[in-house]
């Protein structure tokens, strides 16, 4: 017998769920982006950034780790929480833990940003080391829960994590009903699973496109194979976008992106480092490589999306480590 496919994330879920983090997570805004040659005045085509790296702990992930650890018994706050992150995700458990009073343990490869761990720690978690690829962190995890009895609160093939990225989604819409293409990065696929969730079940006609590094592109692979494609550690971790290297995309996240996804571009090294300083210079926001991804697939490949005149990308986070940052900004233009 064929395993049945995974339910879908409702409407009334997100809503749900947006209601639930409200005390924990902002509506983060919609920054418009004047690009020079693509956006503003006199193109026809408005741009505005999601500017989600204005979360409490600089990134989505806050959404759906909220989401996730909220509906939590008392039984299960006191066994405490765990999960495998190289970053966002890890700061997101820990932040959410810290609200209801849990432990919080992070299972983290060894090359996650210094700036990541560091705030990791700050939020007060205990942090597990393991190597570079997903797979490492996940089986540390089951190991530890086996040990432990820890609750396990995933990075994305979840639910009620969908469902809290999803309320990414809603805001877009609420905030701009006339939307015609909402572009997000994708990895695991929580950010791209939920955003298309929410987006396509409240503006069907709206098109919602996923975004990918070309040197992690896994998820782009598999959706156009029509079933999850697995990239190694060794491939995945050559991005310099570290929120987006992991190795394959979630079953019910893709589930979800087959159902709600228009389509997947990838974008290259260079084009990520160049929309990280169009969007310091257009917003003054601060974007990390992952973020900046989706605005680079507007900037850069719009020939391989449906044509727009109202379009967002999603700035998934703003956790940068300042030399990065400080490399990017200043490096002699190709």
């Amino acid at each position: 017998m064929q395993s049945e496919s995974p339910s879908l994330v409702s409407l009334d879920a997100i809503r749900a769920a947006a209601a639930r983090i409200a005390p924990v997570a902002v509506k983060t805004p919609l920054l418009r982006a004047d690009f020079p040659g693509v956006s503003g005045r006199g193109t026809g085509v408005e741009i505005r950034l999601k500017a989600e790296c204005l979360q409490p702990i600089g990134a989505f992930k806050i959404r759906g780790a909220a989401n996730k650890i909220l509906q939590l018994s008392p039984a299960q706050i006191a066994r405490g929480v765990i999960t495998y992150s190289s970053g966002n995700h890890a700061q997101g458990v820990a932040y959410a833990a810290r609200e209801v009073g849990a432990k919080a343990v992070i299972v983290m490869p060894s090359n996650a940003p210094a700036v990541k761990r560091a705030a990791t720690l700050a939020l007060g978690a205990e942090i597990v080391d393991v190597g570079v690829a997903s797979s490492e962190r996940l089986a540390m995890a089951e190991e530890l829960v086996r040990k432990h009895g820890y609750i396990v609160i995933p990075p994305y093939d979840d639910d009620q994590i969908i469902a809290g990225q999803a309320t990414c989604g809603l805001e877009i819409v609420e905030s701009m009903p006339d939307v015609d293409l909402v572009v997000a990065p994708v990895s695991g696929g929580g950010l791209l699973s939920g955003v298309a969730a929410a987006v396509k079940q409240l503006s069907p006609k709206t098109m919602v496109f996923g975004c990918e590094p070309e040197l992690a592109a896994d998820t782009a692979e598999s959706f156009r194979a029509g079933k999850i494609v697995t990239w190694p550690a060794e491939l995945t971790s050559r991005t310099i976008a570290d929120g987006l290297r992991t190795q394959s995309v979630g079953v019910r996240n893709f589930a979800h992106l087959q159902a709600f996804v228009d389509g997947i571009v990838t974008v290259s090294e260079a084009e990520i480092r160049a929309a990280m300083r169009a969007i310091v210079a257009a917003t003054r926001l601060l974007p990390e490589p992952s973020g900046a991804v989706a605005a680079a697939a507007l900037l850069f490949h719009a020939h391989r999306l449906p044509p727009f005149r109202a379009a967002v990308a999603v700035v998934s986070g703003g956790n940068v480590d300042p030399a990065l940052l400080a490399e990017v900004l200043t490096e002699s233009l190709p």
